[in-house]
C-alpha cells in the first residue's frame, strides 16, 4: 500500500539550483501552469507586490512559519513552493487529508536529516492544515519551535477556529483572496499564449464563453483551468480551429452559468431584491434571493455583512435579537465555510424576514447627525459635565446633576440635551414588537415627548 505523504524533495542544491523542474507535459493544465517564480503568481498583489510581506520575504530569503488563509486556487501551494525555491531550502509535504502523527513525525525526522546535509532549515508544508487533529497539530510544535522547521500551513478555513493557539502563535497568518475577473483574464491568456499544448491550437470565444468560464471558476484559478483543459477536449477542431461556446464551458463545469455577475448589475439587482424581501417579511422571497446568490459563488462575508446592516436598519428594537443573531451568522459562516454555511444563512434570513420591523434606530440617528451638522459646537450643559476638579466644582460643572439611580423608574428630571435642542425626539419608537414595550415605558418617564 503506497505512502499517504509526498515524497520530499531531494537535498537544497540537487532540488533549487535550476528551480522545479517544468511539469511534464501530460500533466494536468493547473499544474504546467503552475508559476515557478514570485512574479509569475497572479493576484495577491496586498502580500506579494514590492514592499509587502511575502515578497520581502523572498527578497531576503528569510522564510518563517506562517499560515496561507484563502479560498480555493488562490496560490497557497504555489507560494509556499516559491518561497522555498527562492531559499534553497528542502521542501517537505504533506496533506492533511491523508496523513497522520506516524508520517508527520517521519517526515520532521527526515527534515533534520537534511538540515544536516544543507545546513539551513527545511520547510514543512501542510495542505488543508484545519483538518489536522490537535493531538496532530500538537506533534508539529515542538520542531517548530525548535527551529528543525519552517511551518507553511495551507487552509480554507479560518485560521482562529481551526488552528490550535500554541501553534497560530509562533505563525503569521497571511489571508489570501479570490481572484477577480482581470486576474482570470490575465491566467487565461497566459495560458494560451506560453503553455506548450494550448499555444499550438487555435482558440477563440463565442460572446458570453469567456464570462461563463470566469464566473463558473468563482476566482479559483485550478477549478478555471481545468475547466478550460476539458472544454477544449469536448469542443474538437474543426476548420475553423477550436470554439469555445457558453454551452461547452458549462459542460465542462458540469452546470448551468448563472446570469449573476458579482461584479456587476446582476450582482447589485439580486443583493437588493435580498434586503427589501426581508425588509418587506417575506422570508420565501428572502431565501429564494438567497439561494441565487449561494449558487452564483457570492462572497458569504458579503451576504452576512449586509443582514447584519438590515437587523439594525430596519429591524432594530422591534426585535433587539436579530442583531445578535445575524452578527452570530457572520462569525459561524466564517468558521463552517461552504456547503454548510447555507443552513446557517437560511436560518438567519427566515428570523430576519419574519421579525417585526422599525427603522426607528435609523431615522434617530439620521436626524441627530443633521442636528450634529447644523449646530456643530453646542456645549455641553453644566450640569452633566465631567468635574474632576475642584475649580471645575466652583465653575459649576456637574452642579445639579441628579443621579439616576437614586430616582424613581432611575430616571431623573434632568434634560441631558444642549438647551437649543432640549425638545427634540430622534428615537420615536413604533408599535410593532419590542418597541411597543419601548414606547410605553418612554411615555411613562417623558409624556410631555412620547405622550399621546
Amino acid at each position: 500500500m503506497p505512502s499517504s505523504r509526498k515524497q520530499y524533495s531531494p537535498p537544497a542544491q540537487e532540488a533549487f539550483g535550476e528551480g522545479f523542474l517544468p511539469a511534464d507535459r501530460f500533466a494536468p493544465l493547473p499544474e504546467r501552469m503552475r508559476p515557478k517564480t514570485l512574479g509569475e503568481i497572479v493576484g495577491q498583489k496586498h502580500l506579494i507586490a514590492e514592499g509587502k510581506p511575502l515578497e520581502q520575504m523572498f527578497t531576503s530569503g528569510n522564510v518563517h512559519s506562517m499560515i496561507l488563509w484563502g479560498p480555493p486556487g488562490t496560490g497557497k501551494t504555489t507560494i509556499a513552493r516559491v518561497l522555498a525555491q527562492n531559499a534553497k531550502t528542502a521542501f517537505f509535504s504533506l496533506s492533511a487529508i491523508s496523513s497522520g502523527v506516524k508520517d508527520l513525525r517521519e517526515m520532521i525526522d527526515e527534515a533534520r536529516r537534511a538540515n544536516a546535509r544543507n545546513k539551513k532549515r527545511s520547510i514543512l508544508f501542510i495542505d488543508e492544515i484545519h483538518r489536522f487533529s490537535k493531538s496532530q497539530q500538537d506533534a508539529l510544535l515542538g520542531a517548530v519551535e525548535d527551529g528543525t522547521i519552517t511551518l507553511i500551513g495551507a487552509t480554507t478555513e479560518n485560521p482562529s477556529f481551526e488552528v490550535i493557539s500554541p501553534l497560530l502563535s509562533r505563525a503569521r497568518v497571511y489571508v489570501l483572496e479570490s481572484l477577480n475577473v482581470a486576474d482570470l483574464e490575465e491566467v487565461l491568456q497566459r495560458a494560451l499564449s506560453i503553455d506548450e499544448e494550448l499555444k499550438q491550437l487555435e482558440i477563440s470565444f463565442e460572446p458570453n464563453a469567456k464570462k461563463s468560464l470566469f464566473a463558473l471558476s468563482g476566482g479559483d484559478v485550478r477549478k478555471m483551468l481545468s475547466a478550460l483543459e476539458l472544454a477544449v477536449s469536448i469542443a474538437g477542431i474543426n476548420p475553423k480551429g477550436i470554439i469555445l461556446t457558453q454551452e461547452t464551458i458549462e459542460n465542462a463545469f458540469g452546470k448551468k452559468a448563472s446570469r449573476y455577475d458579482k461584479g456587476g448589475e446582476m450582482h447589485y439587482d439580486v443583493i437588493s431584491a435580498f434586503i427589501k424581501s426581508m425588509r418587506n417579511s417575506d422570508p420565501n422571497a428572502a431565501i429564494y434571493w438567497l439561494a441565487r446568490m449561494i449558487d452564483a459563488g457570492e462572497d458569504p462575508e458579503f451576504i452576512a455583512r449586509r443582514m447584519v446592516i438590515l437587523s439594525s436598519e430596519d429591524i432594530g428594537n422591534a426585535d433587539p435579537m436579530a442583531l445578535v443573531l445575524a452578527t452570530s451568522c457572520w462569525d459561524a459562516i466564517r468558521a463552517v465555510g461552504w456547503p454548510e454555511s447555507q443552513l446557517i444563512f437560511s436560518q438567519t434570513v427566515a428570523y430576519l424576514a419574519s421579525a417585526p420591523k422599525s427603522n426607528a434606530a435609523t431615522t434617530a440617528i439620521g436626524k441627530a447627525m443633521e442636528d450634529v451638522k447644523a449646530y456643530p459646537d453646542l456645549p455641553v450643559p453644566l450640569h452633566i459635565r465631567n468635574a474632576p476638579t475642584k475649580l471645575m466644582k466652583e465653575l459649576g460643572y456637574s452642579k445639579g446633576y441628579q443621579y439616576a439611580h437614586s430616582e424613581e423608574n432611575a430616571h431623573a428630571e434632568m434634560t441631558c440635551l444642549p438647551e437649543e435642542l432640549a425638545d427634540r425626539i430622534y428615537y420615536d419608537p413604533t408599535e410593532y414588537g419590542k418597541e411597543k414595550e419601548i414606547r410605553e415605558r418612554l411615555k411613562g418617564l417623558e409624556p410631555r415627548k412620547y405622550g399621546e
